[in-house]
């Protein structure tokens, strides 16, 4: 195995891991319940092989119909599914999981976990001779699974402080169909190969910067909120 590759691919992920995990300033996670999040997170990506092979048995159809069912069913859903499952059955119930914010950061740790093995795959083992395959994916696949994974544990904090259950269920759902929907349009943008939606590819990698970022923003200065809140109050 080449030593300079594994680096590469495992940059990304631990880089944008350890930046996130700044970002939770008032009310940080158990490293340990992190860990375990993002060690299952990289560990999904075998049952998501087996998954997606035979879905890949079921892709009959032509052109940019196979295309459209290997970028929203074979990758966007398998891979979705598996990381929000991660969450679900580790940080979902557990006590830590006290504010909005917490979502998106366990949400994070199981796609970054995710996404540092597929990216092995990819950059040390499938494209090993192609020294710009490890760029591309470090700049733009890695970076794209957290951003799915903000917009998932965006919902899955929604539906975890619900007051009601249809607005848990409501927002449970969304917890998976909106980050598939996302995932979905950034693989089929290029695995369909149509030169107008390549076009759109650098203003959609833009949008979902702009759109998630803001989703952490809230959740961020939500927290803030409660915490100098908390510092106010005991002053009292």
């Amino acid at each position: 195995m080449n030593t300079r590759l594994f680096v590469i691919a495992v940059i990304p992920g631990i880089a944008l891991a350890l930046s996130v995990y700044l970002t939770d300033r008032y009310d940080k996670e158990p490293i340990g319940l992190l860990m375990k999040v993002f060690i299952l997170g990289a560990l999904s990506v075998i049952p998501a092989a087996a998954v997606e092979t035979v879905l890949t048995l079921f892709n009959v159809f032509p052109g940019v119909l196979g295309s459209a069912f290997t970028a929203f069913i074979v990758a966007g859903l398998t891979e979705e599914f598996l990381k929000r499952e991660v969450i679900l059955r580790t940080s979902f119930k557990n006590k830590a999981f006290n504010e909005k914010l917490d979502g998106i950061i366990y949400a994070v740790f199981s796609a970054l976990g995710f996404a540092t093995v597929e990216n092995i795959m990819y950059v040390v083992f499938r494209f090993a001779t192609n020294p710009y395959v490890g760029i591309y994916r470090g700049v733009f696949s890695v970076p794209a699974h957290m951003l799915f994974a903000v917009t998932m544990g965006y919902y899955l904090s929604l539906a975890k402080f619900s007051y009601t259950g249809d607005e848990y269920r409501i927002f449970l759902r969304r917890s998976l169909t909106v980050p598939v929907i996302l995932h979905g349009i950034f693989d089929f943008i290029l695995m369909s190969k149509i030169p107008i939606l390549l076009a759109i590819f650098i203003p959609y990698i833009i949008y979902l910067w702009i759109v998630n970022l803001r989703k952490l923003n809230e959740y961020y200065l939500e927290s803030k909120r409660g915490f100098e809140g908390e510092i106010y109050g005991n002053k009292r």
